[in-house]
């Protein structure tokens, strides 16, 4: 049986557009704060890999789809490949001389290896557990707009126009896995997804803070004083996941849809922006 799918007038805009990331050499780059800018760097550095990690999955299946979620997921991995480029290159613009970046990111690719080592059905839980992260970012930098107040435009809306997309196609993966999963009861359908997101909440987050930590160091932060301000940015204030908890919770809900969350008010002036942009 499948369950809830997109809506039929959602639709997904590959945008390759290109950055300027060059302020991000100067170190502090998102308003002067080293704790804002140590873990945005570290979310950076985990997408390229990632965002590998979630095209493959949704590939490994597209003999399963058809019609629409078949444009979807050659869009979605469209996407997902320009954020990968873009990030890339902000990766690039962190000072390796000085922060741990090599380290950071050989701790990424061996998890990645971990989750691409169980096979295709593993590789796209992980990704719909972790497509439900992404998805957040939109509320998130509405929320904390006023984070962006001193940062370099161009980087700004390189988040901006990340979290966009990451909205437009944050429920691709989820419905490659209903298709997928079809011959599955709903029950081992439901049960499946809920352990994955609870194992991935805890390790994805724990690793966050451990990476952003290690960024801090390099800045002359104690260990102790590192994840301490690691925590608290995360968590108490701004609350940058933190102030996520309710949507991230309704994942948990027999029925879930990535869609039931439908913020495309939110973003249809970011939308016109960017489509503007793309048409230059």
């Amino acid at each position: 049986m499948i369950g809830k799918l997109t809506p039929e007038d959602v639709t997904i805009l590959p945008r390759d557009l290109h950055f300027d990331v060059s302020s991000a050499k100067t170190g502090h780059w998102l308003d002067g704060d080293p704790v804002g800018t140590a873990i945005l760097n570290t979310l950076s550095l985990t997408f390229p890999d990632g965002e590998r990690l979630f095209m493959d999955a949704v590939r490994a299946y597209k003999d399963k789809l058809s019609g629409k979620l078949e444009q979807d997921a050659r869009d979605f991995i469209a996407q997902e490949a320009i954020h990968s480029r873009e990030h890339h290159l902000l990766n690039r613009a962190i000072d390796r001389t000085k922060y741990p970046v090599a380290r950071i990111e050989a701790q990424i690719r061996e998890r990645i290896a971990y989750s691409r080592s169980a096979g295709p059905m593993r590789m796209l839980i992980a990704t719909i557990c972790l497509e439900h992260f992404t998805a957040m970012l939109a509320d998130m930098f509405a929320a904390h707009d006023d984070m962006f107040s001193e940062t370099d435009r161009s980087i700004k809306d390189m988040w901006r126009w990340h979290a966009m997309e990451e909205t437009e196609h944050k429920a691709v993966a989820y419905d490659v896995y209903v298709v997928a999963t079809k011959d599955w009861s709903g029950f081992k359908r439901y049960m499946r997804r809920s352990v994955a997101m609870l194992l991935i909440s805890y390790f994805f987050s724990r690793n966050i803070t451990t990476y952003a930590s290690w960024m801090l160091e390099a800045d002359g932060y104690s260990p102790k004083e590192a994840k301490k301000a690691v925590k608290k940015f995360l968590w108490n204030d701004p609350a940058f996941f933190g102030r996520g908890w309710k949507l991230w919770i309704t994942w948990f809900k027999p029925g879930f849809h990535p869609w039931d969350h439908d913020n495309r008010a939110l973003m249809a002036d970011w939308q016109a922006e960017f489509n503007l942009v793309a048409a230059e």
